[in-house]
């Protein structure tokens, strides 16, 4: 039987998408923790909306959306040249919206009223990596620490939780540092505030020995690339490379995936 203070599956999307005021979405992260199956519930829907981005990049959604949007717009009576950046402004929002409704469930029936939410010191949502493998058609949730093998296909995917700016890298076991946002440039890139976005292709690895660590580091403010791959460079030439904090200032923000690559 359900409890009466389970949290609805309305607000556990809003809490995965971040779709809350940071002190509320603290407090109902919390309290969903504190339920039996609430960290198994979230953790699954986080990994079926990451396999939905898989599936239906955010790309391809916003161009059908764009599409739509052109044509509603030609039948309209306005003229679209009263709107110049409409479309362009929708498209995003219509775009992560389309996301939602893939990976929504469909209502069980109706929803008890939510019981009050509790003050906690708990913290929400922190910046972190998603890492899904694709065999087969198919999308594989990998956790930290994963076996991955090269030429294994891997979909890399963040949450910024509210993080304005960010880059991701990577460090192997032959002490390479290889960018993946930006792919190039020379600084960082603006980052989707909520939700878990993919990035745009998925990564083949390589035959580098040991592992494949990725790194998500996050600021309130753009940022120069070249601290953040200075210090990828200094932490993979050393013996702690799987392990230790990228050498930052504070003002970063850091999270890793590792993966451990398997012998030949």
């Amino acid at each position: 039987m359900r409890s009466p203070t389970r949290t609805p599956d309305w607000l556990l999307e809003r809490i995965l998408l971040g779709e809350l005021p940071p002190e509320e979405l603290a407090r109902a992260r919390a309290r969903l923790l504190e339920e039996p199956e609430g960290a198994a519930r979230l953790a699954a829907l986080e990994a079926d909306t990451a396999a939905t981005l898989v599936r239906h990049p955010s790309a391809d959604v916003a161009r059908r959306v764009a599409s739509q949007a052109r044509r509603l717009q030609a039948r309209g009576e306005r003229p679209a040249r009263r709107f110049p950046s409409l479309t362009a402004a929708l498209v995003p929002a219509l775009a992560a919206a389309a996301l939602v409704l893939l990976v929504r469930p469909p209502a069980a029936g109706p929803v008890a009223p939510e019981a009050p939410v509790e003050e906690t010191r708990v913290k929400g949502l922190e910046p972190r990596i998603t890492i899904h493998r694709q065999r087969d058609g198919a999308a594989e949730v990998l956790v930290d620490g994963a076996l991955a093998a090269s030429g294994d296909v891997v979909q890399l995917a963040y949450v910024a939780a509210g993080r304005a700016h960010g880059v991701i890298l990577s460090v192997d076991g032959r002490g390479t540092v290889t960018l993946h946002a930006p792919e190039s440039g020379t600084g960082s890139v603006p980052l989707a505030p909520a939700g878990t976005h993919a990035l745009p292709g998925a990564y083949a690895l390589d035959d580098a020995p040991g592992f494949e660590r990725f790194f998500l580091v996050t600021a309130e403010a753009p940022f120069a690339l070249e601290e953040v791959l200075a210090a990828a460079r200094s932490l993979a030439g050393r013996s702690e490379a799987r392990t230790s904090p990228l050498p930052l200032p504070s003002r970063y923000m850091q999270a890793s995936f590792t993966l451990e690559k398997s012998s030949p």
